[in-house]
């Protein structure tokens, strides 16, 4: 408990003295953990809807993880695409080249929902569909509703964390609702073998 507040009294210490560069700080570590997966999305996102407002620490989120995520799709797409089609051509009765092509069959609806789920490995969806040949349109339609989601989850959970210091009962909510979320992403990975 007192490191929480010991933590919590130091981020605001830097915000406060960060002042109007703080949000840019903020947008910055959300578009880097798009690029580099193993950066925590759920503390960035709390972190931004404690200290700027459900309202402003959301849309600096959600603008800032699309933005990312459109960067990872664009980078597998122009970059590493062509070399990586070069191979599976190559290879006519290849594993990867039924994954691609189930891929590339995927439903807005569906690539929506991979990208809504809280658990699902964000970077290897954006690196994937940029593999693919899913259209650039359809993917950032999918990555704008989707990524909504996500946002809104991660700062519910981070902050209902954060609250049930002193109220229990939030603290059961999010671990009802992180359950919940955890069971449909591994429904939803399964069916669409994504893990196989």
């Amino acid at each position: 408990m007192s490191i929480l507040t010991e933590l919590d009294t130091i981020i605001s210490d830097i915000m406060a003295n960060m002042g109007f560069l703080a949000p840019i700080l903020a947008s910055v570590l959300i578009v880097v953990e798009a690029i580099i997966p193993f950066l925590p999305l759920a503390l960035f996102v709390t972190v931004n809807f404690y200290y700027f407002g459900p309202f402003i620490g959301f849309l600096i989120s959600w603008l800032m993880t699309c933005l990312g995520g459109y960067i990872v799709f664009k980078f597998w797409r122009t970059k590493v695409k062509d070399w990586i089609d070069g191979k599976i051509s190559s290879k006519e009765d290849s594993k990867v080249n039924r994954l691609m092509e189930k891929l590339n069959m995927l439903s807005l609806e569906k690539l929506v929902l991979l990208i809504t789920i809280p658990f699902a490995p964000a970077f290897l969806i954006n690196m994937v569909a940029g593999l693919s040949d899913i259209s650039e349109k359809k993917f950032i339609i999918a990555l704008l509703i989707g990524k909504i989601f996500v946002v809104y989850f991660w700062g519910f959970v981070g902050t209902s964390i954060i609250d049930s210091l002193t109220n229990p009962y939030n603290l059961i909510l999010v671990m009802v609702l992180m359950i919940i979320a955890f069971v449909i992403s591994r429904v939803v990975n399964r069916a669409c073998g994504i893990e196989k």
